[in-house]
């Protein structure tokens, strides 16, 4: 049974900051890591010791964690950054928590003797004497401990330690994964060996000057090798305990919401039976339309979780091919059941959110290629634009003239110039995209426009068709994106506040347009009235774009599972980055990495001198058998990535990829490791190093075999995700779950208070046969039998969890488990 562990994260905002510059103030920002490993940093808030970030994250953590540390940093523009204070949640206390946490939380001071990290290779065995005992300590190997030197590496040494007795091995020079291969020998007492207590084996840093720095340590109890003499396996290294909490919040606080979210997946055919119950929903409607599987799961979906739901039902039926048959059923009951146009798909329901949900799985790549570029424009000006006149600031613009500030009407003026120009960009780049929008989106889309123009055929109703698409386009996609642009990939960071209230403004705009114009003057925002013209004068061409959109066959959808949310051409990242010049002498390694447009798709990642090169290489994804992070001392550069690739012969070729900051890294690791997730022969192990001198620098061994564990399903949680039906069916299973009471109450039991009399007079009669013989007749309610299915399968995947949790424990009871 696998495991599935997914992480969120949301950095909130800080409050009551340490100043840290001479100016009394800080510019703060936070690094995010799990088990010490970076996989996050903010952006930075100038000069602010309250900074407001909103920034959240998604993990996939298939292996599981053990911790997850905050730590906040003031940026120094010369010499290093000062560390703040840092918060640590371990994976427990994450977990206690059903709904997550969501608080606020006071920093800590960073103790050196608690940044630890990595694991040792240890082998114990417990040889027994008449006399005496001895304590054998096979000390084999570490990997990933800590950096301690300023050269990015440690000179690590072991100390085995139990009551009284010690033993150290050789001290192995500027590594992060040292190779001890030694054994070392603690001569016991039988009288020791009754006691209670614990062999301990510290690694340190060795330095010649001063004293020798923590790495981390193992504690085994002393009854454990009572129980099984012979104990060896990796260990995790773990501090020395000496936490000092911070509770007076001296350091400041952070407001953090984390939820994680464990599953154990089944193997698939456990899952098929649901899925047949909800391809039934789409395939046969059900007359009565409560009475599906999917009106069900939406009856006891929480208006909490309807946004988890809806996205991965999306999920579900991409992978079925059958992603427009569930819209349309979805988006058919919605439009039956409204009989005011004027409030169709208002409501969070989940038709909403599942449209929602689908715009961004299947036209993400849609919406960078139209509004990229006009976000990229806005951020690069910056503009100072401003419309309502209570929040028009005369300082905020700068103006060399003879004539002094400019005035509140040149701000308006110029303001309402600046927005048109930007609105015209955004209006013009959606309506010459009909052949760029992705050709299942289109027949969604004209679906809808179907169902609607049906329901609401009269005259006076002409608009509703168009408003239920422009609702979802213009409304819930396009201006969202424009308003948080980082949210939507369209940004690396945030927008600052000038930059935030232009792009405000615009999405108000185009939020107008959405609406066809039908409400411009009826809302309290009369100072948008200058925006009106431009908004009126689109509507026609806005229309005539969704007339293009809708004009589409409907077979040009492919009805073919599938295992991603986008086609094999399509490019689901690019960008500029350093690649490594492999061949030829290298001078300096800063040198050696020359830059490069990479275009990553799921067939191949290619890359040119420009990205108007005609000449381009490529490696096949197929051939991708590992892709992770450099260790910052091979090149003495940071965020460098390597991509392994295996040709026909088995040979192993490494390219090295340096990227600009640690979000672009992990973006790009995220990136590649989702579109060869179901490669074969797939690495168990990497070096983190280069090979030079004959020897790898990471752990200074000759061999090939990796010393460290790659990470190949670790990736950032977004709308690129592969298509897991097991995962996504167990989502869907844990719902049905908690809902199964609601369930049952509703279409399986009937109370005698719901019987009019005339059905309880129909319900005794029919209990007597002519002949005088009783029957057993009892009236159905409607959806009763798919209700019955349902929780039958509900039951059957609740069992076959139990069994395997069993069998688990039992494996797990003939195994000594890892302190």
């Amino acid at each position: 049974m696998a495991k599935n562990t997914s992480l969120y994260f949301r950095i909130v905002e800080g409050r009551n900051l340490p100043a840290k510059d001479v100016s009394g103030t800080s510019d703060p920002y936070c690094i995010v890591k799990v088990d010490n490993e970076v996989v996050a940093r903010t952006a930075t808030v100038w000069k602010n010791l309250n900074p407001f970030w909103g920034e959240e994250y998604t993990l996939h953590l298939p292996m599981g964690f053990h911790s997850l540390s905050f730590l906040v940093m003031d940026e120094d523009t010369i010499g290093h950054d000062d560390v703040i204070g840092k918060i640590t949640l371990n994976k427990e206390a994450i977990g206690c928590q059903p709904k997550g946490i969501d608080s606020w939380l006071n920093l800590t001071r960073v103790d050196p003797d608690e940044e630890v990290q990595g694991e040792i290779h240890l082998s114990l065995e417990l040889m027994r004497d008449t006399k005496r005992s001895t304590l054998r300590c096979q000390v084999i190997e570490a990997r990933d401990v800590a950096p301690r030197d300023i050269s990015g590496t440690s000179d690590p040494f072991a100390r085995v330690l139990f009551n009284n007795h010690s033993a150290e091995t050789s001290i192995k020079k500027k590594t992060r994964f040292p190779h001890w291969g030694e054994t070392l020998e603690l001569e016991l007492d039988a009288e020791e060996l009754r006691e209670e207590g614990a062999v301990t084996v510290e690694v340190w840093d060795w330095d010649m000057v001063g004293k020798n720095d923590f790495l981390g340590k193992v504690e085994i109890p002393s009854a454990c090798l009572r129980k099984t003499p012979l104990l060896e396996g990796w260990f995790r290294l773990l501090p020395l305990g000496n936490n000092e909490v911070d509770t007076s919040g001296k350091l400041g606080a952070l407001r953090l919401k984390v939820r994680l979210v464990e599953d154990r997946i089944l193997p698939s055919m456990y899952y098929q039976p649901l899925i047949d119950l909800l391809v039934e929903s789409v395939i046969s409607p059900a007359e009565v339309e409560d009475s599906s599987s999917l009106a069900m799961l939406e009856d006891v979906t929480t208006i909490e979780s309807r946004q988890d739901v809806a996205m991965t039902l999306v999920k579900i039926y991409l992978g079925q091919g059958l992603v427009v048959p569930f819209l349309d059923y979805l988006n058919t009951r919605e439009v039956n059941n409204t009989t005011d146009p004027n409030t169709l798909f208002r409501s969070n329901s989940l038709a909403s959110k599942a449209m929602e949900q689908f715009m961004k799985a299947v036209g993400m790549l849609y919406l960078h290629d139209v509004l990229k570029p006009i976000i990229n424009r806005i951020f690069d000006e910056r503009k100072y634009i401003e419309l309502d006149p209570c929040k028009i600031d005369l300082n905020r613009t700068r103006r060399i003239s003879f004539k002094g500030a400019a005035s509140e009407a040149e701000i308006r003026d110029s303001s309402v110039e600046m927005l048109q120009t930007y609105l015209t960009s955004i209006i013009e780049s959606i309506v010459a995209s009909v052949d760029q929008c992705p050709p299942v989106m289109r027949v969604a889309f004209k679906q809808l426009h179907k169902r609607v123009e049906e329901q609401f055929s009269a005259p006076e109703n002409e608009d509703v068709k168009y408003l239920a698409i422009s609702g979802f386009f213009f409304l819930r996609f396009f201006a969202p994106a424009i308003l948080t642009p980082k949210l939507f990939h369209l940004r690396d960071q945030h927008a600052d506040t000038r930059t935030s209230r232009t792009l405000l403004l615009l999405a108000k705009a185009l939020q107008s347009v959405g609406n066809l114009g039908l409400q411009l003057g009826h809302g309290k925002e009369q100072w948008m009235a200058p925006l009106h013209p431009i908004i009126l004068r689109s509507v026609a061409s806005v229309k005539d774009f969704l007339d293009k959109l809708i004009d589409i066959d409907h077979d040009i959808v492919s009805s073919v599972p599938q295992r991603a949310v986008f086609m094999p051409s399509v490019t689901v990242k690019e960008g500029y980055l350093h690649k490594h010049k492999a061949e030829g002498p290298q001078l300096l390694s800063r040198f050696a990495f020359k830059k490069r447009y990479f275009w990553l798709t799921s067939e191949t990642l290619s890359y040119a001198k420009t990205c108007d090169w005609q000449v381009r290489s490529s490696i096949p994804i197929q051939c991708v058998c590992a892709v992770e992070r450099v260790d910052e001392n091979a090149f003495q550069q940071q965020n460098v990535m390597q991509v392994i690739t295996q040709d026909n012969d088995g040979q192993l070729h490494t390219m090295y990829i340096q990227c600009k900051n640690v979000n672009e890294l992990n973006q790009w690791l995220s990136a590649i490791r989702k579109v060869s997730i179901y490669n074969e022969h797939m690495l168990p192990s990497f070096h983190p190093g280069v090979h030079r001198s004959g020897k790898w620098t990471c752990c200074l061994q000759v061999d090939r075999a990796g010393c460290s564990r790659t990470h190949s399903a670790v990736t950032l949680g977004d709308w690129s995700d592969p298509l897991d039906p097991d995962v996504e069916t167990q989502m869907i299973y844990k719902q049905l779950l908690h809902g199964r009471d609601a369930l049952r109450e509703k279409y399986l039991e009937m109370p005698e208070a719901d019987l009019s009399p005339s059905n309880k007079e129909e319900r005794i009669n029919s209990d007597i046969h002519p002949d005088g013989a009783e029957c057993n007749v009892q009236l159905m309610k409607p959806g009763q039998s798919v209700a019955a299915r349902l929780l039958a399968v509900i039951e059957d995947l609740e069992q076959a969890h139990a069994a395997f949790q069993q069998r688990e424990k039992e494996d797990a009871a003939c195994v000594i488990l890892n302190p």
